[in-house]
This record gives C-alpha cells, sequence and structure tokens, in this order.
C-alpha cells in the first residue's frame, strides 16, 4: 500500500513510524486498499473539516474518509489532528507518537469500512488497533 503522509502543523511527527502503523492496520484487518492519504493537521483545520463534513463544530482526533475505487486503485483518506492527539496521548500517559500511531490505525480502519458506533464494532476496532501497535510495540517504546 502506497502511505502519503503530509505534515501540516507544527509538532514532531515520525512520518515512516506513522505510515507503518497504516501499513499494521491493513494487514491485521485483512483489507485491500492501493494508497491512503494520511494529513496531519492542527485543532483548527480538523475543527474546519468536521464542521464541513459532520456538522459537527469542534476539534475531534481523528477523520476518515472511506475507500472508493477510481482508475488508479482503491484508496481513502485519514486526517489527524496533532493537537488533540498531544492532549489525549497526555492523558492516556503514554507518548505523542504512540497517539498518532493509535489514531492512523483507528483511521485506516474506517477507511476499510469498520465502524464504532456500538460497543461490539468499538471493542471489535481497539482489538484491531491493539493488534497493529503490537508490531510497532518496540520502535513507539523509543518515543516513550
Amino acid at each position: 500500500m502506497q502511505v502519503q503522509i503530509r505534515d501540516l502543523q507544527t509538532l514532531p511527527v515520525d512520518e515512516p513510524l506513522l505510515a507503518d502503523a497504516a501499513r499494521a492496520a491493513l494487514a491485521v484487518a485483512r483489507g485491500r486498499l492501493d494508497a491512503v492519504d494520511i494529513a496531519i493537521v492542527d485543532d483548527g483545520r480538523i475543527r474546519a473539516l468536521n464542521r464541513a463534513y459532520r456538522n459537527s463544530d469542534c476539534a475531534t482526533d481523528v477523520i476518515a474518509f472511506e475507500a472508493e475505487d477510481d482508475p488508479t486503485g482503491r484508496s481513502g483518506e485519514v486526517i489527524v489532528s496533532a493537537q488533540t492527539a498531544r492532549r489525549q496521548a497526555a492523558a492516556a500517559g503514554h507518548s505523542l507518537q504512540a497517539e498518532l500511531c493509535l489514531l492512523v490505525a483507528h483511521g485506516v480502519l474506517h477507511v476499510l469500512g469498520y465502524e464504532d458506533y456500538d460497543e461490539r464494532s468499538r471493542a471489535t476496532m481497539d482489538a484491531l488497533q491493539e493488534r497493529a501497535l503490537a508490531a510497532l510495540r518496540e520502535r513507539l517504546d523509543r518515543h516513550e
């Protein structure tokens, strides 16, 4: 899978690690995706996108657009707020990079069609995310 990352904010981002988190999520979900675009943005930008696409006027951690087939293959998009990720990382007691990887994996699962609107589907997504992050644990530990 081709992964393109656009870092549109100022916090530090380990782009190769995020790309591997996307690939790990795809692998554990046994999904099919030819490409995913990942944008790392600030709260202002994700709030504007959340307002435009979800009619919710607040910042959020991740927005994902479900995969579509086009002439070049099957692709999707994940947008993550680094500022929200930093707050969530502090609350969870882990690094910003670990939280960004979690959100990228979560977003890729949404791109593949997974939902987390009820307890059962949320548990499925959580288990897949944990399996994806387990593959990156050694690298994530270096950021702690």
